[in-house]
Parts: structure tokens; sequence; C-alpha cells
């Protein structure tokens, strides 16, 4: 959802791991009207620790402003395996600018993020979810000293690190992790992360707190009563939803209360420190999808499940929901989003806790106990003593496909 003052150019995304080199943005270019998807790899990477594997598959698409042609992609993202060389851990991460130098702090985080907490040795010792949720911090504090004005520019990040059955979960921001689980005949859409807006009343009041205030551009410009501080939910009232704004002015106008960088909403409560979970898998957890708030806008997380779901290979339910999403944008008005979306399919998951699967909310940022972190600690652990038994290798799916996927047509502005 971003700032109020809008996405601005930057630098084009790419992956920062030599891993997922064959991933790229798709490119844009019309054929009788049609913007095509070039073709994506699946890759996949084995989990030795528990004899499973997963096979995954990203896409990230530019989005559409008429009046800013020239506009480049804010979205990057980063798969990194085999993290601190363990062939147990792999990273996830989605990052989504906003502000005149959005694209410039998406991809700083996109870089640093994943390094810092690669090189922390609590990491696999016994503290690894404050080491994720440091690695965000310090992030946040190199962002800051860096050569980027990100004044009024940053990015959000949804990032899911895998630990061999378990998935460990930090986000700040509104972008989002989704699980699917199967139950019965029907596959659930289970959240991951929990988007960190002033739509949550836990944040709201955290933010006020700060010295924010906390009101809807047409409440700030006097079209609605600012005393009437409840704004429905993000799906009815998204299109002007409730903003932070400083007591005397009309910025940053942030619509979310966590981000990287954005040093002006920092002193009025939006802050860096993530909010971590943990899930254990098993084998009825099929896929799992990290993206941008591109998709999340108008899709419901069990709308997308329902759409991987439907398709067997990720590359196809990627272009299917970045299709999807670009529809559902140009409904609601002129312009699309940036979209990005990684698919990571569980597959050959077997173990005895099948019943036992649950999200857990770790907290952290303020007022988190060390107790909290007892699970992902002994995971971590009982990690180490099997580092040297597995041969780390990774195989990558033949990408020979000869159809190409067509999304909606972005010459033109829909009739309303």
């Amino acid at each position: 959802m971003g700032c109020a003052h809008g996405k601005c150019c930057g630098h084009r995304p790419r992956s920062s791991d030599s891993d997922s080199r064959e991933f790229q943005e798709v490119s844009q270019f019309s054929v009788h009207g049609k913007h095509i998807l070039t073709e994506r790899s699946i890759e996949c990477v084995p989990v030795p620790s528990r004899n499973f594997r997963l096979e995954y598959s990203v896409l990230t698409q530019r989005g559409y402003y008429p009046y800013s042609p020239g506009k480049e992609n804010e979205d990057s993202f980063c798969i990194r395996t085999q993290v601190q060389g363990n062939p147990n851990l792999h990273f996830f991460g989605v990052f989504d600018g906003h502000g005149l130098f959005g694209a410039q702090c998406s991809n700083f985080v996109r870089d640093r993020l994943v390094d810092i907490l690669a090189n922390d040795p609590r990491l696999l010792l016994d503290d690894p979810a404050n080491a994720y949720s440091s690695a965000f911090v310090r992030t946040n504090h190199e962002l800051h000293d860096s050569e980027i004005d990100d004044t009024e520019s940053g990015t959000t990040a949804i990032t899911v690190l895998v630990v061999g059955d378990k998935l460990l979960v930090a986000n700040v921001g509104d972008s989002r992790a989704v699980i699917a689980l199967k139950v019965g005949d029907r596959v659930l859409a289970e959240d991951l992360s929990s988007d960190q807006t002033p739509f949550r009343r836990d944040e709201y009041e955290r933010v006020k707190l700060c010295g924010a205030r906390v009101l809807s551009e047409d409440q700030l410009d006097g079209l609605k009563d600012p005393d009437i501080q409840t704004w429905g939910d993000e799906e009815s009232e998204g299109s002007d939803p409730p903003r932070l704004w400083v007591q005397n002015g009309r910025y940053p106008g942030t619509a979310f209360t966590r981000s990287i960088g954005d040093s002006t909403a920092e002193e009025i409560g939006a802050i860096a420190d993530p909010e971590v979970s943990t899930v254990q898998l098993t084998p009825d957890h099929l896929f799992f999808v990290v993206a941008s708030d591109g998709v999340f806008e108008f899709l419901s997380s069990q709308a997308v499940v329902d759409m991987v779901a439907s398709y067997p290979d990720p590359r196809d339910a990627c272009a299917a929901i970045a299709g999807e999403s670009y529809k559902q944008w140009l409904a609601h008005g002129s312009r699309t989003d940036d979209i990005t979306i990684i698919i990571v399919h569980v597959k050959d998951l077997r173990n005895a806790g099948a019943n036992a699967a649950r999200t857990a909310s770790l907290r952290t940022g303020g007022g988190s106990s060390n107790s909290s972190f007892t699970t992902a600690s002994e995971m971590y652990r009982s990690m180490r003593s099997e580092i040297s038994v597995f041969e780390t290798y990774q195989c990558t799916i033949s990408n020979n496909r000869s159809h190409a996927i067509v999304v909606p047509s972005l010459l033109r502005t829909p009739q309303s």
C-alpha cells in the first residue's frame, strides 16, 4: 500500500543470490495488445535432515503507471539456499519499496538482510529468533547510515527461513506469507504473518503513543470526521486507509506501522522490529507463498492459495496470480502496483507430527522474553550435529516449456 506520495523510480531489482540467477523480472512487451510473461524456471533444493525437498519458482512484475511510464519496479526478492553453508537452511524474502528512493531501499535491504543473518553465530546457537530480529534492526541502522535518502523512503520485508522441517517467519509491513494446509478434501490458507497497519488495534495504539496522528486522507482533508478513529477493515477501506502523519504536517503518510528505512515515520512509531513466528511443517502442508502487497491488495490469502492449488506447476500459478492481481488493480483504478510472488512447494515430507502443526507467535521487538524462543533454539541445536552427515547439492528442473502466459493488457484503462 506504501506511502501517501506514491511509489517512485529506482533501480531494477534482481535476486541477491547466485542460486537464483535463473529468475528474473518478467519482460513487458506488447503482442496484439497483450503483455507476455517470459519463461521462468523451477528450482528445487533438498532438506536432507528431514529427507524432503523444496520446489520453488518466483515472478516479479513491474506495475503499470500511466503517468510515470519510465518508473521501474520497486519490488525485489532474495532466495538463498544453504544459509551458512547448511543444507537445511534456506531463505526466501520479498521486499516492497516505497517513496522517492524506494527501489534503492528495497535492493539495499534485499542484499544486506540475509548477509547479516547468515553471519550471526546465534543463528545456529541458542538464540535464532533474536538473531533474526537483530538482522532486521541492524539492516535498518545501516540503511539510515548509507548514501540512500530514506527520510520518506523505505521498504517492507516479508521473509521465511526454512530450518529443517520448521519455518521461521519475520515480517515488517503489509506484505504477507501464507501456507496451505490440506484438511480432508479442502486446502485452507493459514497466514504466517499479520499485516502491520493502523487497522490493527495494537499497532494503532502503539504508534499513537509514539506521537503519530492516524487519519485517512479524507479525514486529513476535512471530508470526514477526524475524531472517528475506527476504519472498518482493509477490504472495505483499502482505497483510503488510515495513515501515519506527524502532528503538524502532511507527511509521511505511511499506511503501515513497521518498515525498514522511513526515518521520518520512525520518529512517530514506524519501527523496524519484526514480528517473528514459527511453524512445524507436516505432510499436510502443501506449499507456502511469500508475496508483496501488490498481490494481496485485492486477493485474499485463501484466494491466492486456491489459485496455487489449481496449478501443479508453480510457474503457471505465479503467472495466474499476477494476471488476476493486475486485473483487480485495473478494475479498481487506472494503475497497478508492482507484484512479486514466490511459491514454494513442500515435497515428500513425512514426519510423526502431522496433526500438531499450528503457527505459534514469537513476539519480538518490545516485550519479548527469552523463553519464547525455546522451540526455535532447540530445533537449531538438533540440526548442528546433522550438517556434516549430508552431502549438499541442488537440483534444477528443466525449463523447457513451449507456451507463453498472457496477462491482461495494460495499454488502456478499463471502462467504468
